[in-house]
């Protein structure tokens, strides 16, 4: 498991900087700098809506990538030891960024 910090305080998965998902996917399949990703399972924190999934935010968490350019990614999955979602002012996933993406091309 990946220790995820999240910016995007905008989320409703985001609680303290932790994901309360359980899991995320980072988007980036032709991604060649951190721009060109994004974290598809982010979700903007509607007025009144549910705050997160899951009981209580997550340290570790699993992390599905489709950045296959990146070093981090090992079959599909991000096997870096810590990351960062960045996209503090989100309302959209493409507002959204991993920013330990790394282009081995």
């Amino acid at each position: 498991m990946t220790q995820l910090k999240c910016s995007a305080q905008t989320c409703m998965y985001n609680q303290d900087q932790y994901c309360c998902k359980g899991d995320i996917m980072v988007e980036g399949r032709d991604a060649k700098e951190a721009s060109g990703t994004c974290c598809a399972s982010f979700r903007e924190r509607m007025e009144g809506s549910a705050r997160n999934a899951m009981e209580h935010p997550s340290k570790n968490i699993d992390v599905d990538c489709e950045a296959t350019q990146c070093v981090h990614n090992e079959d599909c999955k991000c096997a870096a030891k810590s990351i960062s979602i960045a996209g503090s002012h989100a309302c959209n996933c493409g507002d959204t960024e991993c920013a330990q993406f790394e282009c081995g091309c």
